[in-house]
């Protein structure tokens, strides 16, 4: 759905995905790693959900408002206007070089800016969320002005840091948020002069007053969307430390002006020797640049920002960005009492590092976005490398001896030898190859090889939407998001590939046993298809190329499960063959019964289409405990996931005739959720979830004791509550998610049991 001027619009009955990534400062040129925890990761996401056929919105834009700015025109000896449309080009050029699909780009100094941070600023008026107060704040004899935080530097006052060159709102080192005053041994950043402390007047956000709606949006949410574990350490870290007032405006002139009476004479008042500006702060305006960027891209914006009831919100950022996403923002939009779009998955990025330091703008250290062009890598191994280095959930290191070896050993030697074996023996003349023409292969399915590596390839196709969208869903706070996990997954089907190749020996089959070659060969194009389709989020490029070698339009990718029955059968035959107008319906049937392991973008399973569990119809149904088929299970036999040292695949007895198979981090008495449908867990597939619970921080997790009254229950009793009796659903349906919504309820006393 697109407004009048051809903007997207949420459209209903669709999953609408909202899509932002940090806005980066319009003050220098992006290095790799801004570029990997912010823009490209949001860039993969935004293209798998609009493969998985998700209606998406991607903006970002420049943050071109504060100190920074100002900051970086004096030291270049221009207006702070020039500064940023000097910058704003060179990061737009960059991005556009690394194939970023934003659908709206924009700047944070629009008159959309303006206007939606003014009306915000008026409704916390209006509802008494803002303060009046004196602060003390430095200010320099030389260069006769106060000095905003970044205009300030010293050492880190914070114990056991002691970073001799923290700024004034934060440190860079240990993340910590600042005040200018807190510095030990401040300076100037200007002339180096040490400042000296005057008093000036702030508005801030009572931050102490909007408390219980903060902590009730982060505790639900926190876990309806899966937020990563250090989005959520970073948040409680702030909570628990308690909340401040935060001041909200600033003395300078670069940036929105307050709508306020008694600042706007502040503004206007100059003396001899001082001159006083009143602005917004950055914490409280760089964040609703997502809202007026989307006012750009649509004078519809609230559409998007506020319809919560149809519209996620997906953030991405580094590990310093969290307090401003998790408390600040959302402080600001529950102050306005107005029914917003509050973000739903967060997810955040540790450091990547240079060599044996840190990247730096301010330094100069590291490669930086216009740099890469000059050394003709092509953008997709720029795309690869950082990606396979994405630092989830610990710092990560760039080094160039890294990059070669990935190069060579993954890339070319992996994925291209695949691709280059299987396209240029299909494109060989006849008597040596197939002419350029994807051969057509009858008898697949009884073909051992193939069949094999259909069931291979099914189970990492399952893995990958897992990594990509849903994570580990038995543990609700695991990371939502996990690209690199994803990109490596995409990748082992590739190394299938070859070993598929290098197992059929087709290059003698070519001369001994023709349709058995046809049929591999067939198999090997679609293989190549397939990763196409699942790179396309990684390495954009690198799909455009297969896909003109196939002789198929970009418009073919798509992983949307409304698409997948129909694209299943496409998969070994008009997608990966090409249209052949005399394939009979024989050879349709036999295709049918290769893809079968390869169900769209999920395994189906070996079960019939009568025993296959059905989706339940209950889609209006109230959402309610009830629904839940929660049972005391027992389990059997636990041992040692393979894959993964933290899980156990367990075979539970829940009162059927055969044990479940789950896999989960327990490995006693539990309570099981059985109406579920299943899915895979690192190769395995799992029936049922373990239910499990989490202190108030979700930083430890534990196995909820029965209450006394249950401990004789058997296997396969129903848990149920009092006031929610009735049949639960057959399977939950994943799209309802009735789970999540019910889940945030679940709690137990100090003792751990349930209530």
């Amino acid at each position: 759905m697109v407004d009048s001027a051809g903007g997207k619009l949420p459209v209903p009955g669709k999953r609408n995905v909202l899509v932002t990534s940090a806005l980066p400062y319009v003050n220098n040129v992006p290095h790799l790693g801004n570029i990997i925890r912010c823009v490209l990761s949001a860039d993969v996401f935004a293209r798998h959900c609009r493969n998985r056929g998700y209606n998406t919105l991607y903006v970002c834009g420049t943050d071109e408002y504060g100190t920074a700015m100002e900051t970086k025109a004096m030291e270049e000896g221009c207006s702070p206007g020039e500064i940023c449309d000097k910058y704003h080009a060179i990061h737009k050029d960059i991005y556009q070089w690394f194939g970023i699909s934003f659908d709206e780009f924009g700047r944070t100094s629009s008159p959309q800016q303006t206007e939606i941070c003014q009306a915000i600023f008026k409704k916390l008026l209006e509802n008494n969320w803002l303060s009046e107060n004196t602060m003390q704040q430095l200010s320099c004899n030389t260069c006769k002005r106060f000095l905003a935080d970044r205009l300030v530097e010293g050492n880190c006052p914070i114990p056991g840091c002691n970073y001799d060159s923290a700024r004034g709102d934060q440190c860079e080192k240990c993340g910590k948020l600042l005040n200018p005053s807190e510095l030990l041994e401040p300076k100037c950043k200007v002339c180096r002069s040490a400042p000296h402390i005057r008093d000036t007047d702030h508005l801030f956000l009572e931050l102490p007053l909007l408390k219980d709606k903060l902590e009730a949006y982060i505790s639900s949410m926190s876990v309806a969307g899966g937020w990563s574990q250090n989005a959520i350490q970073a948040t409680y870290a702030w909570l628990r430390e308690g909340l401040k007032q935060r001041f909200i405006t600033r003395d300078l002139k670069w940036g929105v002006s307050v709508p306020h009476e008694k600042f706007k004479d502040k503004v206007n008042m100059i003396s001899v020797l001082w001159v006083k500006f009143g602005s917004f702060l950055c914490l409280f305006d760089a964040p609703i640049g997502y809202v007026s960027i989307t006012a750009c891209h649509t004078p519809e914006w609230e559409k998007w920002w506020k319809n919560p009831e149809n519209v996620e919100l997906c953030q991405f950022m580094g590990k310093d960005n969290v307090p401003f996403h998790t408390v600040m923002f959302p402080s600001t939009l529950l102050g306005t009492g107005e029914n917003w779009t509050l973000m739903k998955t967060i997810s955040v990025t540790e450091y990547l590092n240079y060599e044996a330091g840190k990247f730096s703008k301010s330094k100069g250290v590291g490669v930086f976005g216009n740099d890469v062009k000059d050394t003709n890598i092509p953008v997709e191994v720029w795309r690869y490398y950082l990606l396979t280095n994405r630092p989830e959930v610990s710092d990560t290191l760039f080094t160039w001896a890294d990059l070669q070896a990935k190069l060579n050993s993954e890339l070319l030697s992996n994925l291209g030898n695949f691709v280059n074996r299987v396209l240029s023996f299909i494109a060989k003349e006849q008597g040596a190859g197939y002419g350029s023409i994807i051969p057509d292969a009858q008898g697949a399915e009884i073909h051992p090889l193939t069949k094999a590596l259909g069931d291979k390839i099914g189970s990492y196709v399952e893995q990958y939407i897992e990594a990509m969208e849903e994570g580990s869903y038995f543990i609700a706070f695991f990371s939502l998001v996990k690209l690199k996990q994803g990109l490596k997954i995409a990748m082992s089907i590739s190394g299938e590939g070859n070993s598929y190749l290098q197992e059929s020996q087709f290059w003698k089959l070519y001369k001994q046993d023709l349709p058995a070659c046809s049929i591999v060969m067939k198999t090997a194009a679609g293989v190549v298809h397939l990763l196409g389709c699942l790179l396309e989020p990684f390495m954009p490029s690198f799909t455009l190329e297969v896909f003109k070698q196939l002789n198929l339009p970009s418009a073919q990718i798509s992983l949307s499960d409304e698409n997948g029955k129909d694209e299943e059968v496409e998969f070994y035959r008009e997608k990966f063959a090409g249209s052949q107008a005399d394939r009979t319906r024989r050879a349709e049937a036999e295709a049918k019964k290769i893809a079968e392991g390869l169900k769209g973008t999920q395994l189906s399973g070996k079960q019939s289409e009568e025993t296959k569990p059905k989706v339940s119809d209950a889609a209006d149904a109230e959402i309610s405990f009830s629904r839940l088929d929660i049972r005391v299970g027992l389990i059997k036999k636990a041992e040692k996931h393979p894959g993964a040292d933290s899980l156990y695949v367990e075979e539970i007895d829940v009162g059927e005739a055969q044990p479940r198979t789950v896999v989960s981090g327990l490995n006693r008495k539990v309570c099981v959720l059985c109406n579920l449908k299943p899915a895979n867990m690192r190769g395995i597939k799992s029936q049922a979830m373990v239910l499990a619970a989490s202190n108030a921080d979700h930083t430890k997790v534990c196995n909820s004791k029965f209450p006394s009254s249950l401990f004789k229950a058997v296997a396969g009793e129903r848990v149920t509550i009092q006031g929610f009796e009735g049949p639960p659903d057959n399977v939950l349906n994943p799209k309802k998610k009735v789970r999540e919504t019910i889940q945030v309820d679940f709690r137990t006393n100090d003792e751990l049991v349930a209530c």
